[in-house]
């Protein structure tokens, strides 16, 4: 979320502020991501493969046959503690097509990470209110709406999906703004070696259970009320009983009293069809887009 005073707000509107005041001997359980794997700038070298490498939290790495692209990274500035390793620096990044927002909440739209790429990139894009936010920082973006398609390179084809996180409008006096549901974004990716659905934070929606079936879900599976809860989750996975889920926005957050990051893999384990089909990603570690076969 925005900051640690936005946490504690939240934190009321759920009435959990007791429980994160927990000393760490009374720390509830929260599942953690496994040990980073780090990788450098060869994993934005050409390739034959499009390769996915989650970065932690709900950031990606995509190299689809060397067009490269992040999406919502976040690798370091954060107002909250990490408790994992992050598998690259931004210094280590020498170039990116593109990076791709879903919205403004500082863990997707980190200012920290993307002021130090912004340089190394050659487009950002996200909606058309994020993209007002990144023109006043002066970096080259473009915004969208919802349902509009764009390219990265040649071979890249991205088109928005809805969602639906207005959580600043439920709470009087912590935005200056009225949200809208366009002020946030999915994308739908299409690379030669098939699709990604980045699902962005949502509530759900009747059109996520309606896509054609993507080649792999980066998906979020927290129990939160601004997400899709974990039955709602559980819906988008069923939905999609053959799709690979390259699990995001879990273990990566020290916030143990926090819904939003705290997914569970072996929780979503025990709920949905076909439960082979889960990756648990180190961050850093590499997974190779392969088409479902038919």
């Amino acid at each position: 979320m925005k900051n640690k005073i936005l946490f504690t707000v939240l934190c009321l509107f759920t009435g959990q502020v007791l429980k994160a005041q927990n000393t760490i001997s009374t720390k509830k359980y929260q599942a953690k991501a496994p040990e980073t794997i780090p990788f450098g700038k060869e994993a934005l070298s050409k390739t034959n493969k499009t390769i996915i490498r989650w970065t932690g939290n709900a950031g990606f790495l995509i190299n689809s046959r060397g067009t490269t692209f992040m999406i919502d990274p976040l690798l370091k500035g954060f107002d909250m503690p990490i408790m994992i390793d992050f598998p690259i620096t931004t210094e280590e990044i020498p170039h990116l097509d593109a990076i791709l927002i879903t919205h403004s909440d500082n863990d997707h739209f980190s200012i920290a990470t993307n002021s130090d790429l912004a340089t190394k990139t050659g487009m950002f894009h996200s909606t058309t209110y994020v993209d007002s936010l990144m023109k006043n920082l002066s970096w080259k973006s473009t915004g969208h709406k919802v349902g509009e398609n764009f390219r990265i390179g040649k071979d890249v084809r991205v088109k928005l999906t809805p969602a639906d996180h207005q959580w600043q409008n439920a709470y009087p006096g912590v935005a200056k703004r009225f949200f809208e549901k366009e002020d946030c974004t999915g994308f739908l990716i299409t690379t030669k070696d098939g699709t990604i659905w980045a699902q962005g934070d949502s509530k759900l929606m009747p059109e996520h259970l309606t896509m054609t079936p993507p080649d792999a879900i980066l998906f979020d599976f927290s129990d939160s009320e601004w997400h899709f809860t974990l039955e709602g989750a559980v819906k988008i996975a069923n939905a999609y009983p053959d799709t690979p889920l390259l699990l995001s926005h879990w273990g990566t957050v020290d916030a143990p009293d926090f819904a939003p990051f705290n997914g569970d893999p072996e929780k979503l384990k025990k709920l949905i069809n076909n439960p082979s089909r889960i990756v648990v990603l180190a961050p850093g570690q590499p997974y190779i887009l392969k088409k479902l076969k038919k």
